[in-house]
Order: C-alpha cells, then structure tokens, then sequence
C-alpha cells in the first residue's frame, strides 16, 4: 500500500490515515469505544457503534485530560476536546496482515487526573523504523475514571484499557501488527496501570510482555481509601459521590470538583493527594491490591516485566511545600527517623525530593523485581541515571525521548539541553524494541536475579551493574 492516505477496515468500521515522509503510516484518534457521555458517562466502556464511510484517522482524537499537570512533568501534553476520549492511535511500518510485527501498547501517565495519548514525545516513527508497531491509548481520567460511585462499576480507566487491549487483539493484524506480540508499556501513572494490568484476571492473554516505567502503585490501594475518597468529595463539595448526581455537571464543573478533592487539608482522614484518584482493588476486576498481588501473589508470574525509574524523580519538583526536618520526613515516610545518614548531605528541598523518589519509585520497583527474582521469573531492572544540565538531576519523565529514540521531538531540549546524548537514546530505544520483539532487552543487559541482582544504569557510559540499589534496599526493606 502505497497512497497517500491509506485505508484499514476495522471490526467497526473503515479508517483513513496517511503515509509520513518516511514512509511510515499512521492512523489517529480510532474509537476503540463509545464516547463516555450521557448514561455512559461512569459505565464500563461500550463498543463503538459501526460505521461505513471511512472515518477520517489523520488527526488526534479528544483527550480525556482537561488541562496538563506541568508542574510535575515536562511533557507537552496536548489538549483535544470532544467527547470520543476513548480513542488510540496506530503509528505501523505497514499495514500488510502478513507483515505479523511486534506491537508495543503505550498507556501514559498523568497521576491518573491528566496526560494525553497525543504527545509529541509519544510518536511511533523510530519504533516503526525499528520493526515495531506502537499504539497509544488514552482513557477515562480523574473522576470519570477512577472515583468510587456506588451506582457505577469501580475502575472505569482500567476497564478502558482492557477494552483498548481488546480492540487491539481484534484489529492489530490490519495494521500489519501479531496480536500474540503485544507488550504493554507505561510511565509514572501508566507505569501504574502496567503493574495494575498484570494483576487483572480480565486482561490475562491480552498481552505478552510488559514494560514499566518509574511506575506508580498506590498503597494502601483497597476498597476503604476508595470510599473515604467519594466521602471526601461530598463533605468539600456537597455533591453526592454517586453517577447519578455527577452526570450531569459538564467537563470544566467536574475538573474543578477534582481539583477540591485533592487539596490538601486536616479533613483528608489520612488519605495522601496521590491516592485519591487511582486504580484500587474493588475484590471484582482487581481482587487483590496490585503491589500486593506482585510481590506475594502470582500476578503476571509468566509475563516477562522491564521496569525501572530514575535515579531522581521528584528531587527538582516546583512549589514544594515548607519541608520538614529531616527526622520528621523520615518518621512520614515509615522509616527510623535516626536514619539520617542517607539524606543529611543534600539540601533541604533534595532531600525532601529524594525521599519521596525513594519511597514512591525506587524502593517498590526494587521490592517487585526482589519479589520476581526469588521465583525465578523473568525480570530486568534498569536505574535512569544521566543527569540533565538543564537542572543537574534525572528527573521524573526525562527518560521518556529516550526510549522513543526522539530527542528532536518538540520541548525535548527544555528538559535535556541542547545537547542531549544520541547513543544513549539509541541504546536505551535499542533494549526497548529487543524485548518487545523477542521479551528480552539483550545480552548486554542481564536477567535481574536472587543471585546477581544486575541492573542496568543508563548514564552517559551505560553499563549493567551489581545490585545498584543495595542501599535503598537496605533502607526501604522495613
């Protein structure tokens, strides 16, 4: 297929995407299920209804996010409004069913409240370059998406990405993709929904593989934060937390009614900003919590899993709160305020930073990959360490243009400098494609084990290490 404008027939319906000036095809904004509106505003996701005429795939689809989280991320994350956010785009080298390529599913990350599957820094092309069809998928946020309602089914952004998952399983071969070589990929909140994934019984099958980046698991993630949160929203606001009174507030209302949920204040009955909105285990779709279920269960026990953070995640966070004494952020965090030997050379607001990257990224990573090792199950543990000079850290997202081999893409150079390192790029995008194809990431990058305990350190000289994050370990371990 050769035209300008190529055309895919779907379960539902024909689509039109365009062909790139490299040659690569890409098909945006496919509903992969009914727009959320009206009585489907908080249902599990619907199919779309069929059509006939192609639909016009050349453009994004609407966003489910309202307005970006900047001040966490440097990602552009571009708003499209319209009510069809349950949409994905297909970027693929070709579109011949015979063509049975490798499929890498992106879900990203947004704290579960924001993000957009039409980030520029999201772009397919150096996948496809490399053989690999990518699909970004965006879905139900905040409310909408993760807000217990006891008249609506609990975890309506995880059901999307099962339905997103699914649409992939029924028309990847159209777009020259093999529906058994399908890993999921995610970073920061979609990093998240990655380990959340592996612990879904209704999503087993529909993927092979998975890939998570500095992801995020709420703990304690069970049915009683999940209630405290839709009590919270009623006693700040005085609208019940049920569909039925949520349903018909339009976009902007329901944005600001989540942003006075998660304000901050003595009425939040313990219950952190970061886990008021998030996937929780309802004892149905997810039936035990995610972190629980990888570390002491059998979730995703034959999935091989990539995953990692870096090195500083939150260490060069704006507006940060007056910071504790150290000894007091230790006690917060669960650790023996005496341990102030690990913290006490940075300065306050690095520290502050540090600690909420140890205890939010690196120390779970560590437990999960720790878990997977002692039952021998196959497992790679990576440490995202070159520093930017825009602010000298390796902040949270600035891995991203790594991975997707896409260092020119737009506002890479704000995050990276006008000098960001291409072999690094090309090597960590080089280990992503090989596990995708082959659920390995390479020789040059050892299987984390009980015994060795090897990791991978992207840095300006990458290099596999042994067992890099002993001392978190041996801090966080408690």
């Amino acid at each position: 297929m050769h035209t300008t404008y190529p055309q895919v027939t779907t379960a539902h319906g024909p689509v039109r995407g365009e062909r790139r000036a490299d040659g690569s095809l890409r098909f945006l904004g496919i509903p992969y299920a009914r727009p959320p509106v009206g009585e489907l505003r908080f249902a599990a996701p619907v199919p779309p209804e069929p059509w006939t005429e192609p639909l016009d795939a050349t453009t994004y689809g609407p966003t489910a996010q309202r307005r970006p989280v900047t001040e966490v991320t440097t990602v552009p994350e571009p708003t499209v409004l319209g009510d069809g956010v349950l949409n994905l785009n297909v970027f693929t080298p070709d579109t011949a069913p015979e063509a049975l390529l490798p499929v890498l599913v992106w879900i990203h990350g947004g704290g579960y409240v924001a993000g957009s599957a039409a980030s520029p820094w999201y772009d397919g092309s150096a996948f496809n370059r490399d053989g690999v069809v990518l699909v970004s998928v965006g879905y139900r946020l905040g409310i909408e998406g993760f807000l217990h309602l006891d008249d609506a089914p609990d975890n309506r952004g995880v059901r999307d990405w099962i339905a997103a998952l699914e649409w992939v399983r029924d028309n990847i071969a159209g777009f020259g993709g093999d529906p058994a070589k399908v890993t999921i990929a995610g970073q920061s909140a979609g990093g998240g929904a990655v380990q959340t994934l592996l612990a879904v019984p209704a999503a087993r099958g529909l993927f092979r593989g998975a890939i998570s980046a500095s992801g995020i698991l709420m703990r304690p993630d069970g049915p009683d934060v999940a209630r405290a949160a839709a009590r919270l929203l009623t006693a700040r606001t005085g609208v019940p937390a049920t569909a039925d009174a949520l349903r018909g507030l339009d976009a902007d209302d329901l944005f600001d009614l989540r942003n006075r949920l998660l304000e901050p204040g003595p009425d939040r009955e313990g219950l952190p900003p970061m886990q008021t909105l998030a996937p929780f285990a309802d004892g149905a779709l997810i039936p035990e919590p995610a972190f629980t279920a990888l570390t002491e269960g059998d979730a995703g026990a034959d999935v091989p899993l990539l995953l990692g953070c870096t090195a500083h995640e939150f260490n060069v966070l704006p507006d940060l709160p007056e910071v504790p004494p150290l000894p007091a952020l230790l006690a917060f965090l669960g650790l023996d305020p005496a341990r102030t030997e690990d913290y006490e050379h940075l300065t306050p607001d690095a520290y502050f930073g540090q600690a909420l990257t140890d205890a939010t990224f690196r120390a779970p990573a560590l437990a999960v990959a720790d878990a997977r090792a002692q039952l021998e199950r196959p497992t790679w543990l990576y440490e995202f360490r070159w520093t930017s000079p825009v602010n000298g850290a390796a902040f949270h997202c600035l891995d991203l243009p790594f991975a997707f081999d896409l260092l020119d893409a737009e506002g890479v150079t704000a995050a990276t400098g006008t000098t960001p390192p291409q072999a690094l790029a090309h090597a960590v995008h080089r280990a992503w494609v090989a596990f995708v194809r082959d659920q390995d990431p390479g020789k040059e990058w050892p299987r984390y084990s009980a015994d060795e305990r090897t990791a991978m350190v992207w840095s300006a000289d990458p290099h596999a290490e042994d067992d890099p994050l002993r001392q978190v370990r041996a801090l966080w371990s408690a």
